[in-house]
């Protein structure tokens, strides 16, 4: 037996054994679909149907309403999209905006990851709205659950030739780690199961217990690193010399998320080990999920994450097993630099002489308001564009390959929409990242994206009175310490303890490469301004010319030096 494969006797989670009695991600999810005495499925379907990209949830403001009814939570699911590298056409987006308003909550959510969401999805609308996603070439399968995710990259593919073979390996990576099991497209789809071929339902790949946790791979292009290319499991850092794409230094062990009270467990950047060539990029996430796969811990899934596989390995070790995977020596990392882990908001220029225009899109919430029409505006964007879109890994969307000749239509339905408005935004909210938390996310402890507007109104006058309006400060903000817009990595990092409660974590590069440190422990939402502002001024009288806000707040002292991994709480 290999050394990194698990004896049959060694513990394993109710998750496990869910996944190994599931048939292969079907459950009995087909026919809970069908009841209709309900709006909710099973425990155990949900878990399953994770893997097919949503999530059953309620609406947790109506929850004590509804109970004093004698009603069912106001049960619903949110669906995600697979969406490599944030690609979207004007066709998919205009079919993804019609299913929001016909079968969700009338909005689109842009992920940090790259991808949307419909939220408000009721159970009887499931099949048909993943059917309608599925109809527009998009899929859901593997946006949750134990599988390799949704894989990132650079959104705009059209900025270089680097960046186009970038993007094409990313989809290769997207479709090469799919699960293959048929219960997706028997369940959605319509396609019936043939008698007797369990066997063809066999995972290459996954096997029949698919990984212990979630698996995230994106790849950056530096000097930007708005991927944060250190805060997942594996990262490729493309390596561009001569203007050629050379190939890719290789990270592993990053994540973000922990447990609140636990120091066993911990946000963990990544660390380099090696170099690989663009044609042995895939051999090579094969064989790190392969590790992850035989060696992730399968009986604690606070411990199930890849990050704590390369905590208790070493990397030493993980670099030798993957290069006995592999077959191949991983060559020594080449020298990259990030500069910028932000977006270029409004107009821009590709190579080929292309226009593009990036829009704030705060939250990633994709609504109509008074002051800015965010949802019809991009529709009727999408009805007269020639190019495509591509979602930003910082919640934002760019209108990419806009034709010279078509350019002064687009800039007309941007003015009349408002979608402009960013520029009269201060860099902080511009920078902003905030996850959805309340009230449908079963796990927020805190409000987020119903928080920040009202956070950053707070911190905007201090940043303006400080002369600071223009100082790209980032700010992110979840519900929860899972961090899902990798709260952990923000200069400014606010993660929900409790109703109306957040700790406070200082410290993150500007660049995406240090973590920040817990500078203070469940702060009121009233408090925080007050906590921030002294810190802020300081900043202002004697920060160095550009000196990051996160620098400057490890240089004078408010926080020790960040670390990751098992020294985050030290």
């Amino acid at each position: 037996m290999d050394q990194y494969d698990k004896s049959p006797e060694a513990p394993m989670s109710e998750s496990e054994r869910l996944k190994i009695q599931g048939d292969y991600l079907r459950g009995t999810i087909a026919k809970g679909l069908q009841d209709s005495v309900t709006g909710s499925i099973s425990a155990d379907d949900n878990a399953l149907l994770k893997f097919h990209g949503a999530y059953q949830q309620d609406d947790r403001d109506l929850r004590v309403a509804r109970q004093k009814q004698k009603l069912e939570p106001a049960y619903q699911f949110m669906v995600r999209v697979r969406l490599p590298g944030g690609v979207c056409t004007p066709v998919q987006w205009l079919a993804l905006d019609t299913l929001a308003r016909s079968h969700a909550n009338g909005t689109l959510r842009l992920t940090s990851r790259q991808t949307f969401q419909l939220h408000g999805v009721l159970k009887h609308n499931l099949k048909a709205t993943i059917g309608g996603i599925n109809d527009t070439l998009l899929t859901t399968v593997a946006t949750c659950g134990d599988v390799n995710r949704n894989v990132m990259c650079h959104p705009n593919p059209h900025r270089s030739g680097v960046h186009g073979k970038v993007h094409g390996l990313c989809a290769q990576l997207s479709e090469h780690l799919l699960p293959r099991t048929r219960a997706y497209h028997e369940i959605w789809l319509g396609d019936e199961r043939v008698a007797g071929t369990r066997a063809q339902d066999a995972e290459p790949l996954y096997g029949a217990q698919y990984l212990p946790r979630k698996f995230k791979i994106t790849v950056a292009v530096p000097p930007s690193n708005d991927v944060d290319v250190l805060a997942h499991d594996l990262g490729f850092i493309a390596i561009v010399e001569d203007d050629q794409l050379a190939g890719f230094n290789i990270a592993v062990g990053g994540g973000m998320g922990m447990t609140h009270g636990d120091t066993t467990t911990f946000p963990r950047l990544a660390d380099v080990i090696g170099f690989c060539t663009p044609d042995q990029v895939i051999a090579a996430a094969e064989a790190v999920i392969g590790l992850q796969r035989d060696a992730g811990d399968r009986g604690d899934r606070r411990h199930a994450r890849f990050k704590y596989t390369v905590e208790r390995l070493g990397l030493e070790a993980v670099r030798q097993e993957l290069e006995r995977r592999c077959g191949w020596r991983l060559a020594p990392p080449r020298p990259f630099r990030f500069t910028h882990t932000g977006d270029r908001l409004g107009w821009d220029e590709d190579a080929d002489g292309y226009h593009s225009f990036t829009v704030h899109i705060p939250s990633g919430r994709i609504a109509d308001s008074a002051a800015r029409r965010l949802m019809s505006g991009l529709r009727e964007i999408a009805e007269i564009h020639v190019g495509d879109f591509r979602l930003t890994p910082n919640q934002n969307v760019t209108v990419c390959r806009i034709p010279t000749e078509h350019r002064g239509k687009i800039a007309a339905k941007i003015a009349e929409f408002g979608l402009d408005s960013a520029d009269n935004e201060t860099a902080l909210h511009r920078n902003a990242l905030s996850c959805v938390a309340l009230p449908t996310c079963g796990l927020a402890m805190a409000e987020s994206e119903r928080f920040l507007p009202d956070l950053l109104h707070q911190i905007d006058q201090v940043i303006v009175a400080c002369g600071l309006r223009e100082r790209p400060i980032s700010v992110r903000v979840t519900g929860c310490p899972n961090g899902c817009v990798r709260p952990y990595l923000a200069e400014i990092g606010l993660v929900g303890k409790s109703p109306g409660r957040y700790n406070l974590y200082l410290g993150g590069s500007s660049t995406g490469d240090r973590p920040n440190r817990l500078y203070r422990e469940a702060v009121s939402a009233k408090a925080l301004c007050d906590v921030l502002r002294p810190i802020i001024q300081h900043y202002a009288c004697a920060g160095d010319t550009d000196e990051p806000f996160g620098d400057f707040v490890v240089r004078t002292g408010y926080v020790a030096h960040p670390r990751s991994g098992p020294e985050f709480h030290g």
